[in-house]
């Protein structure tokens, strides 16, 4: 008796997007605003022009394992290349448009990247600059010519038309060649490297493999990890925040890929406002800067508004304050009365609110990447935005918790996903997890691995954690983060530069006190609201150093701090704080590509201001 063996075939994204520009060939995959209007690019257009860029890298000799870097902002280009990288077993490495030069070259070169693709002459002179001390770099092609084609005679650069065009003349010739690799292709295939954001030391490689990606997709898509029901091709993102960020690819490569949502790719991070009222999508991801943005430009607007609907807005946030606390209670679920005042205040006042904001048609919005004040999802929650935050990271391909709708726990990051192993070290309460997601290694750093990755396969995040009614997780802070004052206290950082943060009129809040006698902060303003509130109250000011430094602005901070203060013990207060004097900045080293603090650069670089809020005792 025979038995036959039926083989599984392997899913990358490469072949999901194939297989949807097959059974889809005329579904809208992408748009992208060109001239002021919206381009539309079908599933069969995506696949065509991501062959084509796989048939160019094999022209230029490409092999298997061979990085492919992107230095670009969101753009159809980043996924025709990253899709066509893997459909020849190439890797992505993804760059920040902001990564400074220093930071390129190191990318470029650990990373030991072979073809460049980068967007316009600024990222190529970036690349440029250090072309010496990158060996491995063969090739550099622009998507923008403009300042670059009559300006530079350099044998490596390569126009973006004219790489397409080695890629049709290589289809002419060897026609299976992408589709041999692409069945050649095998589970622990590296399909990208993801560099973390280096808040503690060079950013490190994250290996994702086929199976990592294959595995994320599979739970956050097609099972819906985060979404009910899962997303579809009824479904439309906006994409903005950077593509080489692993939450970035989950919302507009893999959701792409894995269901056939529509990407839309906003032109810039400023004009996010307005292509979200233009696009209306119904799935949005936001880290909390941007939920923290998009709430204080909705008070702005009330606040800016005619006499009568300032009064009548105002009426109604006031209501929507309570909607979203009976939500908060519930799970994310409405009473019956909730559900009544909502239904006046969404005709009166909420719909036109949530249509300015881009947010009427989101039927699921999540928060990640970084904590959020629970008073932010609260907000968003009463207008009407159905809240999630979701945790994850790039060494466990984004899956681990989420709150799922109908039993949201506002302050946790949710339940954990199906077929996910977590647990909480009881020794140091940091949150361990383990599945096919975990990432296979960090590129040529066989050490950081192993203390990442322990024999038993627990991934260590090294975020502090603790369950909350035994079935939501809740993140206190990362390990590296708590504070140990001088009287031998635990104080996580996080949990009150988040209700700092939550004010309209504060951007930035970093909380200090490790083995200090009590805590202080460095506090940044929000240019915009505080710009804006000066206005009315007829406050001159030229910089923003100038406004940060008014005793007016001063004293407005002075009572967010002291409201802050009243909801924690006495050791957690803030006792002093110190304006920042300017925005901080990736490029200055201040912030992370993903607009995270690195703590220990601000504190060095405004050392002053930390040693006045100690030297002479409590302001």
């Amino acid at each position: 008796m025979s038995t036959v063996t039926t083989a599984v075939r392997l899913a990358t994204i490469a072949t999901r997007v194939r297989d949807r520009a097959v059974a889809t060939p005329n579904v809208i995959a992408l748009r992208e605003k060109d001239l002021g209007l919206w381009q539309q690019v079908s599933w069969s257009q995506y696949w065509f022009t991501a062959e084509q860029v796989g048939h160019a890298l094999l022209a230029l000799g490409i092999e298997p394992g061979d990085r492919i870097a992107i230095h670009s902002e969101n753009r159809r280009e980043w996924l025709y290349t990253d899709v066509g990288a893997v459909a020849v077993r190439a890797v992505t490495v993804g760059l920040y448009p902001t990564n400074p030069v220093s930071e390129v070259a190191y990318l470029l070169r650990h990373s030991g990247t072979r073809v460049l693709i980068a967007e316009d002459q600024e990222q190529v002179d970036k690349a440029l600059a250090v072309a010496d001390e990158l060996p491995d770099l063969e090739r550099i092609v622009y998507l923008e010519p403009r300042g670059i084609r009559h300006r530079y005679d350099d044998p490596r650069l390569l126009a973006w038309p004219d790489f397409l065009a080695l890629g049709d003349e290589h289809r002419d010739t060897h026609p299976g060649a992408v589709a041999e690799r692409m069945e050649a292709a095998g589970p622990d295939d590296v399909a990208t490297l993801v560099y973390t954001s280096g808040t503690t030391g060079p950013p490190k490689g994250v290996m994702l493999t086929v199976a990592n990606v294959d595995y994320a997709i599979q739970e956050l898509v097609e099972r819906g990890g985060f979404t009910s029901p899962p997303p579809s091709s009824k479904d439309s993102v906006l994409s903005y925040l950077p593509l080489c960020h692993v939450a970035e690819r989950v919302f507009s490569c893999w959701f792409g890929a894995g269901a056939g949502v529509t990407v839309h790719f906003a032109e810039s991070i400023e004009t996010v406002a307005g292509n979200l009222h233009e696009v209306q999508p119904s799935i949005l991801f936001g880290v909390p800067r941007i939920w923290e943005k998009i709430a204080a430009g909705v008070q702005i607007r009330i606040s800016s508004a005619s006499w009568l609907k300032r009064h009548i807005g105002g009426y109604w946030l006031r209501r929507a304050d309570w909607i979203g606390d009976t939500l908060a209670a519930n799970g994310g679920k409405h009473t019956t009365a909730s559900r009544l005042v909502h239904a006046i205040g969404y005709l009166i006042c909420y719909r036109a609110l949530m249509d300015r904001a881009g947010l009427r048609k989101v039927r699921y919005a999540a928060s990640g990447a970084a904590p959020i004040a629970p008073e932010v999802l609260r907000f968003f929650m009463g207008l009407g935005l159905p809240m999630h935050e979701v945790y994850g990271m790039t060494e466990n391909s984004a899956v681990a918790t989420a709150n799922r709708p109908g039993r949201v726990k506002v302050g946790t990051v949710g339940e954990v996903h199906d077929g996910v192993e977590l647990r909480i070290d009881e020794s140091t309460g940091e949150i361990l997890t383990r599945h096919p997601g975990t990432f296979a290694g960090y590129w040529h750093d066989p050490d950081a691995t192993a203390r990442m990755i322990d024999p038993d396969g627990w991934l260590h995040t090294g975020d502090v954690g603790e369950w909350v009614d035994g079935t939501h997780l809740r993140i206190t802070d990362r390990m590296k983060d708590l504070i140990i004052t001088a009287g031998g206290k635990n104080i996580a950082p996080s949990e009150i530069e988040n209700a700092l943060k939550a004010s309209p009129y504060i951007k930035e809040a970093v909380v200090i006190g490790d083995r200090r006698k009590y805590l202080s902060a460095l506090v940044g303003i929000e240019p915009d609201t505080v710009g804006h509130w000066a206005q009315l109250h007829r406050l001159p000011y030229s910089t923003y150093r100038d406004l940060s430094s008014k005793p007016e602005v001063i004293a407005l901070v002075q009572g967010v701090v002291d409201e802050v203060n009243e909801r924690f013990a006495t050791v957690e207060q803030i006792k002093t704080f110190r304006m920042l004097p300017k925005l901080l900045e990736h490029e200055d080293g201040e912030l992370t590509a993903t607009q995270k603090v690195k703590r220990s650069a601000v504190t060095d670089a405004f050392a002053d201001l930390v040693e006045s809020m100690y030297s002479g005792g409590v302001r």
